[in-house]
């Protein structure tokens, strides 16, 4: 990445860049066509126990692994997971190569590309407009998102084919923060998820929010 201004955002620990994206383009082209989304709701996550800002509710908390490498850095790159057997998750890198963090895009508008981001729908399944990129696993799907994409670099702040590359990830920030609210994480369990970490910021009054769940402990068969 070679934009100064965004890469200097993108150093900066999540807690502080996530509020920051919200109301962002991002954007993804693939050999389909380009889906952008415009940032609506995103979770912050830190790093290490141990480190300057410990996040037990993070991938990274017992520290670096060939699944969350993507997520130590550098800035600038995306750090794309599956979970649950069935979703992709996607986060944006945040702070210095070798320190840990990102933020977590969990919903958005789309705002170009949507018939493609419709046709990506599960055959037979409905949804709205304004469910297309509701939720991570459905933003990852509108956007043509999946574990191959795990440690691409974002363009320079223009869409892909412009002054950036013909297919690949492309963010801009909005020009003046979006009005937000702030709360406890969506489904982390234990203290990452307690309000001693509201690191979930939405749009108030924004149709493409997903609800806020608590997580439900798993049972042991």
């Amino acid at each position: 990445m070679e934009h100064p201004e965004l890469l200097a955002l993108l150093s900066r620990p999540a807690p502080e860049v996530a509020p920051r994206l919200l109301g962002a383009l991002f954007g993804h082209r693939t050999a389909d066509g380009l889906v952008t989304v415009r940032i609506t709701e995103i979770e912050a996550y830190g790093g290490p126990a141990g480190s300057d800002l410990p996040d037990p509710g993070a991938h990274t908390y017992r520290g670096p692994t060939r699944r969350n490498a993507s997520m130590f850095g550098p800035p600038g790159h995306v750090y794309v997971y599956f979970t649950y057997g069935m979703h992709h998750a996607v986060n944006l890198v945040c702070r210095p190569r070798g320190v840990a963090g990102g933020c977590l895009v969990r919903a958005g508008e789309v705002v170009e590309g949507l018939e493609l981001a419709r046709g990506r729908r599960a055959r037979g399944s409905r949804a709205v407009d304004d469910a297309l990129a509701r939720g991570p696993g459905n933003l990852a799907k509108a956007l043509g998102i999946d574990l191959a994409h795990d440690g691409a670099p974002l363009a320079t702040g223009d869409r892909p084919g412009a002054h950036g590359p013909a297919h690949g990830f492309f963010l801009r920030p909005p020009t003046r923060p979006a009005e937000s609210v702030s709360g406890p994480r969506t489904g982390v369990s234990g203290p990452g998820g307690t309000p001693e970490y509201p690191w979930r910021w939405w749009i108030p009054g924004e149709p493409t929010v997903s609800p806020y769940r608590r997580a439900v402990p798993r049972r042991r068969p």
